[in-house]
């Protein structure tokens, strides 16, 4: 059973606040993300396939720079780079306002690349920060406790893109859409983007706030201390490819925030097929999932006193293994309950993935958590598989690739049982 430690002490208690809220931060950043995709393949009269290029955008900059974000943080510190984070997310979102005014898909996915280049960032420095806002005992349950946060961004996210958003589609499809004359098209299509202009540059009002909190907040003093000097790069990388338990966390990371990133996607495209209705009822489905994945991670945060992560991350991913053959098989309102109950089991895969993979690499979690963000890149890979399945087959057969990926983490679950990372330095 895992030992009961103090979560958060007093007096880290201000720097773990600004720290959970940029957890929402970009929690808000990455679900307001995931209806563009329909509305991209609505408004630009795209395929399934070149509309998820916006998710293929969105986390292959985390990928890009994940590894520039850990340099930032060994060099400097964890606060730099939440500073510099911050700063470039912002900038990508007021970019939204010029995008909007060119009606360009390309200027969409580079202000949408720009802005998830900085939440990378800002994702690399908050997560091992938070690790070491006290003693390593209880480092993964104040992770899954900060990424508690994370869904409350992710809801206002849901909430900003079903009320501000998905409304302001026109009812058009593809095919009165060609019908239409040139004026009348450019017409809707500006009155669209518009819409999707106004939260994200209403966001990038919020990022320069917290900018400006973190900036005139002094630094902790962390708790946990690494007594181990700074190694070369290429030593650091030799260690963590070396070490089985770290590696195997990164694989099981591409797969859950691909699963995740999947299920997030076309939760409104299988709630329009199964219950054969529109775009705000499905992005309201979204806004119920979101709301479950909040209520879950402070239940599986709670969890976490009696049974171990790894324990609950194995039976979890398995859980929504079985609920992706109802959503498969059952497409109908079983199988949107089915879609919207994975969420839950989503919950607590991400921190408790990425704690239980840092657990005892010392100072060499910090170039270790740039490979967990890293990871983030199967959010950009999956949905563009899955979304072939739905052009050449249909939404719900393409929930095949969320059901192998919790198969995947199920087995890093059962993996970890009793394990733990080893530091060795040469």
């Amino acid at each position: 059973m895992p030992t009961q430690s103090a979560i958060v002490s007093r007096q880290m208690l201000w720097p773990f606040i600004l720290l959970a809220t940029c957890f929402a931060a970009w929690g808000t950043a990455a679900n307001m993300t995931d209806p563009l995709v329909k509305v991209f393949s609505k408004t630009f009269s795209m395929s399934a396939l070149q509309s998820a290029l916006v998710q293929f955008s969105y986390y292959g900059a985390y990928f890009c720079l994940a590894l520039p974000a850990a340099l930032i943080n060994r060099r400097f510190n964890y606060k730099t780079g939440l500073l510099v984070g911050l700063a470039m997310a912002a900038c990508g979102a007021l970019l939204f306002y010029p995008a909007s005014q060119t009606m360009l898909y390309s200027h969409f996915l580079l202000a949408l690349f720009i802005l998830a280049g900085g939440l990378s960032i800002l994702e690399t420095s908050a997560n091992p920060y938070v690790m070491q806002l006290g003693c390593e005992k209880s480092a993964t349950r104040r992770l899954n406790l900060a990424q508690a946060f994370n869904p409350v961004g992710t809801n206002i996210g849901v909430f900003l893109a079903a009320t501000l958003i998905l409304p302001s589609l026109n009812q058009a499809d593809n095919a009165h859409r060609a019908l239409m004359s040139e004026s009348q098209l450019k017409a809707i299509v500006s009155s669209e983007l518009s819409a999707v202009m106004v939260p994200y540059v209403g966001m990038a009002g919020c990022l320069i706030l917290l900018w400006l909190c973190i900036f005139f907040s002094k630094s902790p003093k962390t708790i946990t201390h690494t007594h181990t000097p700074s190694r070369n790069l290429t030593s650091a990388f030799k260690t963590l490819y070396q070490n089985k338990h770290y590696r195997f966390g990164v694989v099981a990371q591409f797969f859950n925030v691909g699963a995740q990133t999947c299920v997030w996607t076309y939760t409104i495209g299988y709630t329009m097929e199964a219950l054969t209705t529109n775009e705000v009822t499905g992005g309201q489905v979204l806004q119920y999932s979101m709301l479950v994945f909040l209520i879950s991670r402070f239940i599986m945060t709670w969890l976490m006193r009696f049974l171990s992560g790894a324990k609950l991350l194995r039976i979890m991913a398995l859980v929504a293994a079985a609920l992706c053959v109802l959503v498969i098989t059952q497409v109908n309102l079983l199988g949107v309950v089915a879609l919207m109950s994975i969420s839950g089991c989503l919950s607590l895969m991400f921190p408790t993935i990425y704690g239980t993979a840092l657990e005892g690499l010392g100072d060499d979690a910090k170039i270790g958590a740039a490979g967990l963000v890293m990871a983030i890149l199967g959010g950009a890979f999956l949905p563009l598989l899955q979304a072939t399945l739905i052009d050449t087959l249909d939404t719900a057969s393409s929930f095949i690739i969320p059901l192998l990926c919790f198969l995947i983490v199920s087995l890093y679950g059962h993996h970890t049982r009793g394990t733990k990372n080893t530091h060795k330095h040469e």
